[in-house]
């Protein structure tokens, strides 16, 4: 089936999974627990990636000073005022959640769990964060209710993951997913990946692609690279060392990544969101969420592409293997 004739898009949407999984809409509430990461902790050498800005990817920094529980309501909130959603997962959002003791995760879920219609949690890490006390955590917890964990891979190009100072290799985030995966094989598991990278090709998201199709994960949540206000991007912007893509060739390039990927890996979304418009750099349609996702899929229905279009299991399965050497 070249795309879906209930859900009306051409790839394969989480809403789908969360349906299947509890019985009606659900939506995700972004929190904010964590304060920092090992970047910007400065470990092993490291530094802050170059596009992340002072708010760690939160989705409501105005928030970030309240409570959890506060931070739960008011988004629930929010979100009831735009749409009619009676269930929520609680999304562990901003920097790296698992970098704090794990007995600090615990209580946090814990509170998240004993909110009104809270139907589990979505724990946001990357692939450098993760230790035995955490599977232990994570087991305990999915044994109870709905957890889910995303990584935030962004690209499995060596040379991308260095000019972006993310200070973990490719090899590493495929070894975490698939350590994650032996230890949690019922787990839900996800990854994030970046498009509109530097002198990016067509050959390197379709590697990505094919990668992301082999690895033992369910989803993946597609961004495009954007430039925010007092980041070391935003200096090389300035400096004309970067300029993003325009919204057209970025829908060429989900097209492509989303053209050689498994039909069944479920996505996330399709592009990145700049709420705070103040912030936001460039490009300017990284601010019009509903009108760049409805460019892309016309953009895929116009060329007839849908997910999973070019793909090869038996190339996939070979491609790990070799970036993981």
């Amino acid at each position: 089936m070249q795309h879906d004739l209930v859900w009306q898009v051409p790839y394969n949407p989480i809403s789908r999974h969360y349906r299947e999984r509890f019985g009606q809409k659900v939506y995700k509430i972004p929190v904010s627990v964590a304060t920092t990461c090992p970047n910007r902790e400065g470990l092993r050498g490291m530094k802050t990636c170059n596009f992340c800005d002072a708010w760690g990817s939160s989705a409501y920094p105005d928030l970030q000073s309240s409570s959890l529980e506060e931070q739960i309501a008011e988004s629930r909130r929010r979100i009831l005022r735009k749409l009619n959603c009676a269930r929520f997962l609680v999304y562990f959002q901003a920097y790296t959640t698992t970098f704090a003791r794990v007995i600090e995760l615990r209580s946090q879920i814990a509170v998240a769990l004993a909110q009104p219609d809270v139907v589990g949690v979505v724990i946001g890490t990357r692939p450098d964060c993760i230790s035995e006390a955490l599977f232990d955590l994570l087991r305990e917890y999915s044994q109870k209710t709905y957890v889910a964990v995303e990584y935030g891979v962004q690209s499995f190009d060596e040379e991308q993951l260095v000019w972006m100072r993310r200070g973990h290799t490719a090899a590493r985030s495929i070894a975490a997913i698939k350590r994650t995966r032996e230890q949690l094989p019922d787990l839900h598991m996800g990854i994030h990946l970046i498009l509109g990278l530097p002198d990016e090709t067509d050959d390197e998201i379709r590697l990505a692609a094919e990668i992301a199709s082999a690895l033992p994960i369910d989803d993946v949540k597609l961004h495009n690279l954007h430039v925010l206000v007092n980041t070391p991007l935003a200096d090389d912007y300035a400096a004309g060392l970067f300029r993003p893509v325009s919204l057209e060739e970025y829908a060429r390039r989900v097209t492509l990544f989303l053209q050689h990927v498994r039909p069944g890996l479920f996505v996330h979304r399709l592009s990145a969101l700049s709420s705070r418009h103040e912030e936001l750099v460039a490009p300017q349609w990284t601010a019009q969420k509903m009108a760049s996702y409805q460019y892309i899929l016309d953009f895929m229905r116009l060329h007839n592409a849908y997910q999973g279009q070019f793909h090869k299991r038996e190339i996939n399965e070979t491609r790990v293997d070799v970036v993981s050497l």
